[in-house]
């Protein structure tokens, strides 16, 4: 499928999404450094836990919204809004002090913003697609997600300790470019809204995603996904923790790498594999059966994390690394166009915002990896991480090919 086949939405959500991803990667990662050198390190990680248990709570409130109302209307009115608290939280770093209490109020307001907007986002892509195209969209919004990764953190890199007033104000003015493209260029092409069913709104919100939580099958996809996640937000948890404490280092004439050093070439071996790998892997892929291509994606990228989470040596790590990322780029445009299949036409957004429990459990597993390490020795963790990525290759590939699964596939694709 080429650029120019592509629906004007799919366009449009795809080149927004990249800027939006890039901006946000631009600065999310320094903001746990920024809050500890402001307010100190207890109390920035207390802040930062805090935003991360609003922004999971607003999502499901965004779900919910996105499917009640016209989700053009939704994307422009947050988007705008975020757009308002980069340029509230640019505007606290103006004075000599930071305004400290501005930038944290602005960036909870922005983290209440984001939220609501993304399952709006993520609903448009699968109301734009067919079943039939899902997977090639979902292999190029993979490719462009780790590419604007790459640039913000780029961007970031460059410019956040000696330009942080410029480089917030450059964010805050692309990100008020974002509600004018979609005002311009995005079709609102939302077949069905939800209806309410309760006169009280927290009531009709829970009916929402009790019929979520009561389809199996999917819940089975979520679950799963959150453990086969797990292992690649480990790569920065205990993979990482490990590398910075045991890692021999190796020294490249007068350069030496050392732990921290071995984790940052690992993430960009990472990044530029999927940057130039990604349609090469799709074009392989398409020729097989999609149970068979997600299946041995998964058992790939299973055997690449299960070594690397307790390997010591610098060509095992770099070698298996490619191996998971390999399976990745084999199983994540089959396994994200498959569950978005199973999302039912009024429920998209509710779903989507659902589906987000398993980055979020994902994050908290690999985050206990770390507890763990310190009482278990590193094969015994790549036991622990193995049982955990079978666990989670079983429920995934049940709940998108089991018996149920294909009836409801059948039934939604229909539906369309």
């Amino acid at each position: 499928m080429k650029w120019k086949d592509y629906p004007r939405n799919i366009k449009v959500r795809l080149i927004t999404s990249f800027f939006n991803r890039g901006v946000s990667s631009a600065v999310m990662p320094f903001m746990a450094l920024f809050f500890a050198q402001e307010i100190g390190k207890v109390a920035a990680g207390l802040f930062l836990i805090g935003t991360v248990f609003v922004g999971f709570f607003v999502n499901l409130i965004g779900g919910y919204i996105s499917d009640r109302f016209p989700r053009k209307k939704v994307l422009i009115m947050t988007s705008s809004l975020s757009a308002l608290f980069f340029l509230f939280m640019t505007a606290s770093l103006v004075p000599a002090d930071n305004w400290i209490w501005l930038f944290a109020a602005a960036y909870t307001a922005y983290i209440v913003a984001s939220s609501l907007g993304r399952p709006a986002m993520r609903a448009i892509i699968i109301d734009s697609t067919s079943p039939e195209n899902r997977k090639a969209v979902y292999a190029i919004d993979y490719w462009l997600i780790n590419l604007s990764l790459a640039v913000g953190a780029a961007l970031g890199g460059l410019l956040y300790i000696n330009h942080q007033i410029e480089l917030f104000l450059l964010l805050s003015v692309t990100s008020a470019c974002l509600p004018a493209a979609y005002a311009i260029w995005l079709d609102d092409q939302q077949e069905y809204q939800l209806k309410k069913q309760h006169e009280n709104v927290l009531l009709d919100v829970f009916h929402n995603y009790k019929v979520a939580f009561q389809d199996r099958p999917f819940v089975k996809v979520v679950i799963g996904s959150m453990f086969i996640f797990a292992a690649e937000f480990s790569l920065n948890s205990y993979i990482g923790v490990r590398l910075a404490e045991s890692f021999d280092p190796v020294s490249i004439g007068s350069f030496e790498i050392g732990g921290v050093r071995m984790l940052s070439i690992l993430n960009i071996q990472n990044m530029l594999l999927v940057v130039f790998f990604t349609f090469f892997i799709s074009k392989i892929t398409d020729r097989f059966n999609n149970k068979k291509v997600l299946f041995w994606g998964l058992v790939i990228y299973s055997a690449g994390y299960v070594v690397m989470t307790s390997a010591d040596t610098w060509y095992l790590l770099l070698l298996f690394s490619i191996v998971a990322t390999l399976g990745e780029l084999m199983y994540s445009p089959i396994r994200n166009a498959e569950q978005a299949n199973m999302m039912p036409i009024d429920k998209r957004g509710s779903y989507s915002a659902f589906s987000n429990i398993s980055f979020s459990g994902a994050d908290l597993i690999a985050r206990s990896t770390i507890i763990l390490g310190a009482y278990l020795i590193p094969s015994m963790m790549s036991v622990y991480i193995g049982i955990i990525l079978m666990l989670g290759t079983l429920l995934v590939y049940t709940g998108l090919f089991g018996k149920k699964a294909d009836t409801k596939n059948i039934v939604v694709t229909n539906a369309t």
